[in-house]
């Protein structure tokens, strides 16, 4: 994150050639929107004087005083690299506010530095590094996209197998261009699904960076003839897209959930933290697991987590406890899939972490065990709970948890809750190929 002054963006503007500004901000579903101003704008921009008609844009709550400012982040000032090289495009991404000029509350962005504030209050700054895996896919004849790939490259395998692999070459390239510092980059398990991780930094930072690595890949995909695509379950019969959220605390500069002592390297803070993820998190998969297809990820058979359990060792747990040499103990945070509005997720993480701080929750014992292969009712005999099964569940497990609305505030999770249910009830109504092939012969 720079520290840009105005000054400083007005004479790079200038030196670089930028004709065009995007202003960029996301909605309550995680879909990244945008006006694009003349670089003659720029000034206006930057004394917050940029208005949108929010009434038509879905996501937003709908009044008769619709008008929005958007306020740019001088910090996120940055040159697209895939734009032209002369007449270039920079972009911002900005905070909403309202003609009063208070800020608009059911902003993710503003969720999350909310919540964000409130750790800072406490002494504690979230370091996230999300895991977004994607798959790429051929177009048709009208550059439509499809879920077909002639590859069949599987985890970590390289050209020529990887046919992917240029595409995601020219995708670290711009982002580092961007400078993102980029970690690693590889195949995932599926034919055609790829991962590329970037390195730790504080939550809201992160999430910027999520809606701006979402647009890049998708932007060089298509350079590639290819189509990027974050829906968490493309295919049937293949693994799913994740974004796993790899997480700790820094407090006085050190990361709090390390601990020498203990056998796993967690202290009793990381400990702690994870026992509020786990007392929330059927509240919180409505919004990392957001879309009817997401579920179809977390089915049982393809490593996503489908219980409620942590482990040092198990791939398929929701959520692992990891430590690695010279960076202490993390958890990684399985459940949440690429569909997820990455400022939500995080705003959601941090808070149920700290409610568990705050209350001094413990832990369940560590799952060392395969339950892979028990029933839902074997489960339930030896304690073992389940995430919600589908987008109507998770909707009412959302209801439930008082921290999701204090998290949220009481217009989003309204608002929130009436789409997705308009969504699931959309679905509902559908009778899919699956359908007519089991019962229009036989039944």
């Amino acid at each position: 994150m720079q520290n840009y002054t105005r000054e400083a963006i007005l004479r790079m503007a200038e030196e670089e050639d930028v004709e065009f500004i995007r202003l960029q901000f996301t909605d309550m579903f995680g879909t990244l929107k945008n006006i694009a101003i003349p670089s003659s704008k720029l000034e206006k921009a930057m004394d917050n004087r940029c208005v949108i008609d929010a009434s038509s844009i879905g996501g937003f709550i709908r009044n008769e005083e619709a008008d929005m400012y958007l306020h740019p982040d001088l910090s996120t000032f940055t040159i697209l690299p895939w734009r032209p090289q002369q007449g270039k495009v920079a972009r911002f991404i900005c905070d909403i506010y309202q003609e009063d000029g208070t800020p608009y509350k059911e902003s993710p962005r503003f969720i999350l530095n909310r919540v964000a504030a409130k750790a800072a209050e406490m002494g504690y700054s979230l370091m996230v590094n999300p895991e977004c895996e994607f798959f790429l896919f051929h177009t048709d004849d009208n550059g439509m996209p499809t879920t077909t790939t002639h590859e069949k490259a599987g985890y970590m395998d390289l050209s020529p197998v990887d046919l992917g692999e240029n595409a995601r070459r020219d995708m670290v390239l711009t982002l580092e261009e961007m400078g993102y510092e980029i970690e690693s980059s590889h195949h995932e398990i599926a034919p055609g699904q790829h991962e590329i991780d970037f390195q730790f930094s504080d939550a809201p930072e992160t999430a910027d960076k999520v809606m701006t690595f979402k647009v890049a890949v998708r932007t060089i995909a298509k350079r590639h003839g290819l189509h990027a695509t974050f829906m968490p379950k493309p295919k049937a019969g293949v693994n799913g897209s994740g974004m796993h959220v790899n997480m700790y605390l820094m407090k006085d500069g050190k990361n709090i959930f390390s601990d020498p002592s203990d056998d796993l390297g967690l202290s009793r803070e990381g400990y702690s933290f994870l026992a509020g993820i786990f007392a929330h998190i059927k509240g919180m998969t409505a919004l990392c697991n957001p879309l009817v297809n997401s579920y179809k990820r977390l089915a049982p058979g393809f490593e996503a987590p489908s219980d409620i359990t942590w482990s040092s060792r198990q791939r398929t747990a929701l959520v692992r406890v990891q430590t690695q040499r010279n960076e202490g103990a993390r958890l990684e945070l399985r459940s949440p899939d690429s569909s997820a509005n990455p400022y939500l997720v995080f705003a959601l993480c941090l808070a149920a972490g700290l409610d568990g701080i705050e209350k001094n929750l413990q832990a369940p014992k560590e799952l060392k065990e395969n339950i892979r292969k028990l029933s839902r009712e074997e489960k339930e005999n030896a304690g073992i709970d389940t995430l919600p099964e589908n987008l109507s569940e998770a909707l009412e497990e959302f209801q439930k948890d008082p921290l999701m609305r204090a998290v949220l505030g009481d217009t989003f999770t309204k608002c929130y809750v009436k789409a997705k249910r308009k969504e699931w009830e959309s679905y509902m109504e559908q009778v899919s190929e699956w359908e007519i092939e089991q019962y229009l012969y036989r039944v």
